[in-house]
């Protein structure tokens, strides 16, 4: 599931979900809903395109990644994770994901 929302400062931004509803990436705020549609079509050609995973940990030595577009440009990030490899996993389940919404034109 894709929600766009809109922020309350007049921005939008979108959260892609899981099927069991757990928050998989949230995007950064767009100026505008069309912003949002063009960073959703980049994830939608990840498979023809190589989109970049920052992997990082914070202050409290939790893991979380970010996503980047083919021009290094930010587009989202991940929730927390406890450990790396729980991290590694989120990657591979938003892949997946991303795939699957892809393949059934909801992306």
């Amino acid at each position: 599931m894709v929600a766009i929302e809109k922020n309350n400062g007049n921005g939008y931004r979108f959260i892609l979900k899981s099927e069991s509803g757990q928050t998989l990436l949230s995007s950064i705020p767009f100026p505008n809903e069309s912003e949002v549609q063009k960073s959703l079509q980049t994830l939608k050609n990840l498979k023809k395109i190589p989109i970049g995973f920052e992997r990082k940990t914070d202050n409290e030595g939790k893991f979380l990644f970010n996503i980047k577009d083919d021009t290094g440009s930010l587009i989202g990030h991940s929730e927390l994770y406890t450990s790396e490899a729980g991290m590694e996993n989120g990657i591979k389940n938003l892949k997946n994901r991303i795939y699957r919404l892809s393949d059934l034109g909801e992306l």
